[in-house]
């Protein structure tokens, strides 16, 4: 049921409208002036809001001004017994729904705010879809560090500059690399995205320069590579440390004489592309070990952007989690939820080895499994038991038989390594000593699915 915030000095009045629309299926709740009004909003979600435009100590205008502040997107539908085309039209400015004189017209009031509540719907149903369907998002932080990120990109974007981008996993690569797309020259064309880590050595040139037909067996017909489709554009090379040496030669080739030929051609083809480069790896220790060449290594970092690890700017975590919050909450048609100040700092204890994108995924635990206010007891029963205060409940008490612990702990080995790694599962294979084939049957089996939030 959609619900409703009547805010009005006048007992009488609340009642009235509150007897109303409880008939028509709406939940009521009330304010008796403009404070109290905004303390509900800032706990609570609401549909549509019914304020009163005449109130002492606060106005009803001076209300709505506030509230746009805490919910932008809930819809305000004025009331007022003074009322004036004047007070109507500054109400709309001032981002009013619409605006109704006392006493209401009963078919009005009612048609209002339907239409309120489906206006309201519409709103968060186009944020879900935006943010399904794009991959930039807002960068969030107000720490040093993360303010130092947006004044680089706002200089670099406009040029036409390399850019190398390093960090853990989780941090945020692939965002700052949109977003310096998104501000570029560039932006009308793509950006295409190739994860290095996540292409075998082999196929790797084919899939950065394309191949011609019958090059070699599977090459049944001809393939546009990714700097050809990135021409004009940017092309954002994701985990260039784990990039093959030969595959090295050809890329810097490409950044040298902006050409490329396809594989099993002898045809030069000439290509505009501003490459963008991450790595989660220090390049200069792989430079050392000689797997990465010094003179690519060059080429790409004539602008380097670091991007700290959550540990590292904690204070950015509160701002973080509510936003992952609201959003978590609109994707998933819950009514809005809040963190107590005791569960906010209970997330800024926890070491996040998985940094932006393990935070949202806990956030995503606390809606599900916690009450509409989320405690630091929730914090500490639902997140990761990382905090250095978690008295959750042990582990050995949750199964009762050996073969459900062995798979438990299985589980969430092969999710972490798979994690560090970047989700690459032929290194993870390595790395744990397992067949690859056998890796991706335990995958399956534990339904493991890399998380859709981005490096």
């Amino acid at each position: 049921m959609p619900r409703v915030l009547i805010i009005d000095d006048e007992k009488s009045i609340r009642n009235t409208l509150k007897e109303i629309l409880e008939y028509e299926s709406y939940t009521i709740d009330e304010a008796s002036d403009g404070a109290s009004a905004l303390e509900k909003l800032n706990e609570e979600s609401y549909d549509v809001v019914l304020c009163d435009i005449k109130m002492p100590k606060m106005d009803g205008l001076e209300v709505l001004t506030k509230a746009q502040e805490i919910s932008p997107d809930t819809p305000f539908v004025m009331i007022s017994g003074h009322g004036t085309v004047e007070t109507a039209v500054e109400a709309t400015k001032k981002g009013a729904f619409d605006f109704i004189s006392k006493p209401p017209d009963l078919n009005r009031l009612l048609i209002t705010l339907r239409n309120a509540v489906d206006k309201g719907s519409l709103v968060v149903e186009t944020k879900v879809l935006k943010r399904k369907v794009t991959k930039t998002r807002e960068i969030i932080g107000d720490s040093p560090a993360i303010q130092k990120i947006n004044e680089t990109i706002e200089k670099v974007a406009p040029t036409d500059a390399r850019v190398l981008i390093t960090g853990e996993n989780g941090t945020g690569k692939e965002l700052v690399a949109r977003w310096i797309h998104e501000k570029s020259n560039r932006a009308k064309n793509q950006i295409i995205e190739v994860n290095c880590a996540a292409i075998p050595s082999e196929l790797i040139e084919s899939e950065l320069f394309g191949h011609e037909k019958g090059s070699f067996t599977s090459a049944i017909k001809q393939r546009i590579g990714k700097f050809e489709q990135a021409n004009g554009g940017t092309l954002f090379l994701d985990e260039i440390g784990d990039m093959s040496l030969s595959a090295q030669a050809k890329v810097l080739r490409a950044l040298q004489e902006n050409k490329i030929t396809r594989v099993g051609g002898d045809k030069d083809i000439e290509v505009n592309v501003r490459v963008i480069a991450a790595t989660n790896k220090d390049l200069l220790q792989e430079i050392d070990r000689g797997n990465f060449r010094m003179d690519l290594y060059h080429r790409l970092s004539v602008i380097l952007i670091h991007l700290p690890s959550l540990n590292e700017r904690d204070d950015d975590i509160p701002l973080l989690a509510e936003r992952f919050l609201k959003e978590v909450c609109e994707d998933n048609g819950v009514s809005r939820k809040n963190f107590t100040q005791g569960a906010l700092q209970e997330l800024k204890k926890i070491n996040w080895s998985g940094n932006i994108r393990e935070l949202r995924n806990v956030v995503e635990r606390l809606v599900i499994l916690g009450g509409q206010k989320i405690t630091e007891e929730d914090v500490l029963s639902y997140s990761n038991p990382k905090s250095k205060n978690s008295n959750a409940q042990s582990i050995f008490e949750k199964f009762d038989k050996l073969q459900e612990f062995k798979d438990h702990v299985e589980r969430i080995f092969i999710e972490e390594k798979l994690k560090k790694n970047g989700w690459n599962v032929a290194k993870t294979a390595i790395e744990i000593d397992i067949q690859r084939s056998h890796l991706y049957n335990k995958i399956d089996k534990y339904s493991l699915k890399r998380s859709e939030m981005n490096d």
